[in-house]
């Protein structure tokens, strides 16, 4: 009994991360008072303690013999000096708290939402929807490129200077509200938004207001931000995509006949956005000296220059055809293209720091503008998918009635209500001043595959509506441009398998980087500090996760909505700590090349980032209609999370035989059937379908096919009673059964229904026709049609 309260008070201690000297005193009263132990114990008490408490002894005795056996069988994991850039880039955020097996919702909750400003809510509500009611997502694709009239407006009102600060003429807006226009243009057009996308994201404009020269402020932003100059990057090549360390363009310094320092690049570029019209190419390229001209080293890595388009020896003349979506996308070539060592980004301070300066941009496109993509497109086919269901019938009734479509609308409100809590999650941590590396390819990820799933799902639900291209379809454009979000800014891959965890167990562990840096430089004192501090957290990790798996978590006090969700998400923290440390402890330096294990411990992050930011959503906005929602979303996470702990265990030799322990008690499983007619129903009230997709682009044209859809839901609802009487005379007898309108006329005749009453049964009748309705052409104007 003494022997079994012992053990439970230490792993008290353990949980509560009592310091290590806690532990030697409180053993030591114990044993003096409630044990009979001898002179040994007492000798091994008193030299455990000496050697463990007392640091100089500690390293002697053992911290030094755990640095030689690392240093001797290799176990340092090397980090290269692009790896190291990547994770000297950008901050820390909420996902270093999963790693510390803690979740602190009062610091989750107290990060400051960020408000649209006066101007910002303008812009939205005037520019934004003025270029929408402009132009058409079915006119934009026969026409292959925008009106004049569409590219002139978006310069003149500054849609390419949203990020310039107005002090250089641009718009100087914040991450949100650069987020939002995004997500309101791709309502209208996914190629408006990604037009306008990309000079916002990364490109000249974001990379010379962050590392250029004074000079080359004043020089370009001003002129990019009033679409004087078009701007594209030159990044992506045939054998360096992902890895864009491996880019092979290169710059040779050189001096010309009057002796001035000069740079000849030959580069091949592809993918490259709005390359085909650009009037100013950033360029990446790897920067050579063979003439030490600039100092003893010959290779002087990555550099970014900026270019005019016009430049002799390039050649941007060629388009792509991505997937066919007409935005400008478009190969680059250069031959012998001479340009001044001032057209480098920061001039001689910006040479060979392009990765370092990729790594700090990418952030924009991977946090900010693909889940701006993503949200906005899940909205409208949200609010699509949940109008036309409630429009459509087959065997007498509205097709959201069944439970198959009732489980893809719950599916498709869940995730768009889930990227809506994350992007303003994210967005907020930005506006904030955070930079948060990994958070943000996460956003990327799940972004970009949540809005697969809800295309995917939105084009089941349709049907053949979904399939016949032409005005009335406003998915299939989005359908066909989701693998284009998958590829860009990193594979999807890549992301899930070597970038969310792998990027994040170094730096975002509280340790790991540390104990790195030291046995680098020799640095056994640092060393020793944080290896026992890592012990100690491993430590922390298992008291933690052995309360909690066998309390189901229900020890741990919460506060505010959702206090189950929340005590199961500090359980999943836990173990995640745990299974991390004892993954690295078992496959060592290995575990970056197991990229199937990475990438199911980035599933457990990322999908514990995904609850945080639900739970937050919900707090900062209580809606008791949104309560389904979140229990769907929380219950899908923590199954994802479920699956992925299980497959870790059952893919590390040494943990099999945790397996039936875990199984037995899961984290959770998926949402009741239950549920998603109860998501579908409330998705019935227009108003709330309206809350839910905000920021949607509606036209003010009555023709227009989304605001055309809008109408006839609310005229069928208006006629909603009338249709039941109908039904039902159908049902009786009272009519036979004939077209919808000769029955509707005959109900008037047989006095059920007012003269009013069948009025307003035929317009919504029409109008619910024609939303159904899908598009024919002449056979000569489908020839010639793109």
């Amino acid at each position: 009994m003494e022997a079994l309260i012992l053990l439970l008070v230490i792993l008290v201690f353990g949980f509560y991360s009592f310091p290590l000297y806690s532990y030697f005193a409180f053993i030591g009263v114990y044993s003096l008072v409630f044990c009979d132990v001898g002179f040994i114990f007492w000798t091994v008490y008193l030299i455990a303690a000496f050697v463990l408490l007392i640091q100089s002894f500690r390293i002697k005795f053992i911290t030094s013999k755990i640095v030689n056996f690392i240093n001797k069988n290799g176990l340092l994991p090397k980090i290269s000096a692009t790896e190291e850039a990547a994770l000297q880039a950008g901050t820390n955020w909420v996902e270093a708290n999963f790693f510390k097996a803690q979740v602190n919702f009062k610091e989750i909750q107290a990060e400051k939402v960020t408000l649209l400003t006066a101007e910002e809510q303008a812009f939205l509500d005037n520019e934004v929807n003025e270029l929408c009611e402009m132009t058409t997502d079915w006119e934009i694709f026969q026409d292959r490129d925008f009106r004049p009239d569409v590219w002139q407006f978006i310069k003149d009102k500054k849609f390419f200077g949203m990020i310039i600060p107005k002090e250089y003429g641009g718009l100087g807006f914040s991450a949100t509200a650069h987020s939002k226009v995004i997500e309101k243009l791709v309502s209208r057009s996914q190629v408006l938004a990604i037009t306008i996308m990309v000079p916002n994201s990364l490109g000249p404009a974001e990379l010379i207001l962050k590392h250029g020269t004074q000079a080359q402020k004043d020089k370009y932003l001003s002129d990019l931000a009033l679409g004087i100059q078009v701007p594209c990057f030159g990044l992506t090549e045939p054998n360096a995509g992902s890895d864009a360390t491996s880019i092979t363009s290169n710059g040779v310094v050189f001096k010309d006949k009057k002796g001035k320092l000069k740079i000849r690049l030959n580069f091949e570029k592809r993918y490259i956005t709005l390359g085909n019209i650009a009037t100013l190419i950033g360029l990446a390229f790897v920067l050579k000296d063979p003439e030490h001209l600039l100092g003893e080293e010959e290779d002087l890595g990555i550099t970014f220059a900026v270019i005019d388009a016009k430049t002799k020896g390039i050649d941007n003349s060629k388009r792509h055809d991505p997937l066919g979506i007409p935005f400008v996308n478009s190969p680059l070539y250069g031959k012998d293209v001479v340009i001044n060592l001032e057209n480098i980004i920061g001039e001689n301070k910006g040479i060979g720091k392009g990765w370092q300066m990729l790594v700090e941009s990418l952030s924009i496109g991977r946090g900010i503008s693909l889940p701006s993509v993503s949200l906005g497109g899940s909205k409208l086919a949200l609010n699509v998918v949940a109008s036309y269901s409630q429009l459509r019938e087959q065997f007498g009734l509205s097709i959201n009635h069944f439970e198959g479509v009732e489980e893809k609308i719950a599916k498709i409100a869940a995730f768009t209500y889930m990227l809506n809590a994350s992007r303003n999650y994210t967005l907020d941590a930005i506006d904030n001043g955070a930079k948060p590396g990994v958070i943000n390819s996460i956003m990327k990820y799940h972004a970009t595959e949540k809005f697969r799933t809800v295309v995917n799902d939105a084009m089941d639900v349709l049907g053949g509506s979904a399939i016949i291209r032409g005005e009335n379809n406003l998915l299939a454009h989005a359908y066909f441009a989701i693998p284009i979000s998958i590829t860009v800014e990193g594979a999807n891959i890549l992301t899930r398998n070597l970038m969310q965890f792998g990027q994040g167990l170094i730096k975002s562990h509280p340790y790991i980087y540390t104990q790195i840096n030291a046995l680098k430089n020799n640095n056994v004192q640092s060393f020793d500090r944080a290896f026992f501090a890592h012990i100690g957290l491993v430590f922390n990790a298992f008291s933690k996760s052995l309360a909690y798996y066998v309390t189901r978590g229900q020890i741990n006090c919460q506060k505010g909505h959702f206090q189950r969700y929340k005590q199961k998400l500090t359980w999943v923290s836990s173990e995640f700590t745990l299974l991390t440390n004892v993954a690295l402890g078992i496959l060592g330096p290995s575990l970056k090349k197991r990229e199937n294990i990475s990438a199911r411990f980035g599933d457990i992050l990322s999908n514990c980032y995904l609850i945080t930011a639900t739970l937050r959503e919900f707090e900062n906005n209580p809606n008791e209609k949104d309560e389904d929602l979140v229990d769907y979303i929380c219950n899908y996470c923590f199954n994802e999370i479920q699956i992925a702990r299980e497959e870790i265990i059952s893919n590390i030799g040494y943990l099999g035989f945790l397996l039936p322990i875990v199984k037995i008690n899961p984290f959770s499983t998926k949402a009741k059937d239950s549920l998603n007619a109860k998501i579908v129903k409330t998705l019935e009230e227009n108003d709330y379908l309206k809350q839910m997709t905000s920021s949607l682009f509606i036209s003010s044209n009555k023709e227009d096919r989304l605001a055309k859809i809008q109408e006839a839901v609310k005229l069928n609802k208006e006629a909603q009673n009338s249709f039941k009487i109908l039904k039902e005379a159908i049902k009786n007898g009272t009519i036979q059964k004939d077209n919808s309108e000769n029955m509707i006329n005959e109900l008037l005749e047989k006095n059920l229904l007012s003269k009013d009453e069948i009025e307003k049964m035929l317009e919504a009748h029409a109008l619910k026709q024609e939303v159904i309705s899908v598009d024919s052409f002449d056979a000569n104007v489908y020839k010639v049609q793109r």
